[in-house]
């Protein structure tokens, strides 16, 4: 589990610069972050060093995620999103 500075610096990083983003990846972190495993939610916290234009053509499927770390974090984030 991370401890709440850390937790509170990935919440904040969850702000973007992209409104679509924002209103994905924060819920995400409140909602379901905590379900994770520590190695998803480190996997989850170096994701967030992506360009935000990265992002969302991998959460938009507009591109194909080419790490298989990331590429399985995008997948549970929009699994989640869709459920």
């Amino acid at each position: 589990m991370f401890e709440p500075k850390r937790l509170a610096r990935l919440k904040w990083a969850c702000r973007r610069g992209m409104l679509e983003l924002d209103v994905l990846l924060l819920p995400f972190v409140e909602e379901a972050f905590d379900s994770l495993s520590y190695e998803e939610q480190e996997t989850f916290e170096r994701l967030l060093t992506s360009d935000d234009p990265d992002l969302f053509a991998w959460i938009m499927g507009h591109q194909k995620c080419e790490d298989p770390e990331f590429a399985a974090m995008v997948a549970t984030i929009v699994n989640r999103v869709k459920a």
